[in-house]
C-alpha cells in the first residue's frame, strides 16, 4: 500500500472484540489516525455491538468473528479481545491474508507467539502489537535524552509498581466472579502480566533486549488464582541490569522507572504523566510530558503508516514476543 493522499482510500479497521479498552484508549484512534477508518465492529453480544457501532459512528457491527475477518470492506483487523483468544483470532486474520494489531500481552504464552509469528510470515502480512508506550510523546523524549547522554551510559534500572486489592477481587464469591484479568486461563497470569508487560516492553525499546530474566512470584493475599507479588532480576544485552517489584495487593499505590546512568539518573513512571526528572552534574531538570486523551492513537498511527508503506511501527509481533517470552521467564515458566 501506498500513501493516503489526496483522494486515496484510507485503511478500513474492523475491531474483534469492542470492550472497555476500545470506547477511549483505542477505538477513536482509528477513526481519528491520518489515513484510516473503523467501518466495523464485533463483539459475542450483538446489542453490545450494535450499541458500539450505534455510539462510535462506525457502519457495521457483527457478533461473529469470522464474519467481520472475511467482509471484503475490511482491509485490517485489531484484535482487541482477552488474551487467550490472541492466537486463534490473529491467525485466522493471518489466514484471511490481512495484517492484524494485537492487544497486549500478545498472547498467553511464547509458543503462542511464535506460532502467530510464523502464521502472519507465510501470509506475507505484518502483525503489531498495542503496546503503545513505544509511540508515547513522553517516552518518545525519554528515549531521546538517553541517547543525548543526559545521564551517561545508562548501568541500571529500577522498577516498581504497587497497588490496592481492587474491590471487584475482594469481593468475588467464586473463581467465575473474579475479573478476568486475575485468571490465567484467560489473561495468561495476573495483574504482573497484564502490567509489567508495559514496563517490560518500554525497557526493551529503551535499552534494547532483555537476554536474562529470573523472579520469583507469589500469591500473598489468596484472592485469586493468580500470582499477586513478583519480583525480578534483568540483565540486558547492552550490559544493564535490572531488578523489578510488582505488588498488587499494598496498601497504597506506587509507580517507579528509574533508570541510573555513570553521570547522572532519570525517573519517571510506566502508567503517569508526571514530568520526567533528570537529575546529573548539571543540576535536577522536570520535562512535563502529558499523554493523549486517546492514548493508543501515536501507535495506531504509525501502524497506518507502514501499512501506508510511509513508515515504520516499533511494535511488532517480533519484539512483543520477547517481551512475553521474559514474563514466562520471570514466573518460572520456562
Amino acid at each position: 500500500m501506498s500513501a493516503a493522499g489526496e483522494g486515496e482510500r484510507p485503511i478500513r479497521w474492523g475491531i474483534l472484540g469492542c470492550g472497555a479498552v476500545t470506547e477511549t484508549k483505542s477505538g477513536p484512534a482509528f477513526q481519528l489516525a491520518r489515513g484510516s477508518s473503523l467501518v466495523a465492529v464485533m463483539r459475542r453480544d450483538a446489542a453490545k455491538a450494535e450499541d458500539y457501532a450505534r455510539r462510535h459512528g462506525v457502519p457495521r457491527w457483527y457478533d461473529d468473528a469470522e464474519r467481520l475477518i472475511h467482509d471484503p470492506q475490511v482491509d485490517a483487523v485489531y484484535v482487541a479481545t482477552p488474551p487467550s483468544s490472541h492466537a486463534p483470532l490473529a491467525m485466522a486474520v493471518a489466514r484471511a491474508g490481512k495484517p492484524a494489531y494485537v492487544e497486549k500481552p500478545m498472547a498467553a504464552t511464547p509458543a503462542e507467539c511464535d506460532a502467530m509469528n510464523d502464521a502472519f510470515a507465510r501470509a506475507r502480512v505484518p502483525l503489531f502489537v498495542a503496546y503503545y508506550r513505544r509511540a508515547l510523546p513522553r517516552f518518545l523524549l525519554v528515549k531521546r535524552l538517553l541517547e543525548q547522554g543526559a545521564i551517561g551510559a545508562p548501568r541500571a534500572v529500577e522498577l516498581a509498581l504497587t497497588k490496592p486489592v481492587h474491590p471487584d477481587e475482594r469481593a468475588a464469591k467464586c473463581v467465575d466472579a473474579l475479573p478476568w484479568r486475575v485468571r490465567p486461563e484467560i489473561a495468561g497470569g495476573g495483574h504482573f502480566v497484564d502490567l509489567a508487560s508495559h514496563t517490560l516492553d518500554l525497557l526493551d525499546w529503551l535499552l534494547g533486549p532483555i537476554v536474562e530474566a529470573r523472579g520469583v512470584a507469589t500469591n500473598q493475599a489468596g484472592l485469586y488464582p493468580a500470582e499477586d507479588t513478583v519480583s525480578a532480576a534483568l540483565r540486558f544485552a547492552s550490559g544493564v541490569v535490572g531488578a523489578g517489584h510488582w505488588c498488587f495487593c499494598a496498601e497504597a499505590r506506587r509507580d517507579v522507572l528509574a533508570i541510573v546512568g555513570d553521570r547522572g539518573e532519570l525517573r519517571t513512571s510506566t502508567f503517569g504523566d508526571e514530568p520526567i526528572v533528570v537529575t546529573n552534574d548539571l543540576g535536577r531538570f522536570a520535562h512535563p510530558s502529558a499523554n493523549p486523551v486517546h492514548i493508543q492513537q501515536p501507535l495506531v498511527q504509525t501502524v497506518v503508516d507502514a501499512l501506508h508503506g510511509v513508515g515504520v511501527c516499533p511494535s511488532t509481533g517480533v519484539s512483543a514476543a520477547r517481551t512475553t517470552r521474559v514474563m514466562s521467564a520471570i514466573l518460572g515458566r520456562g
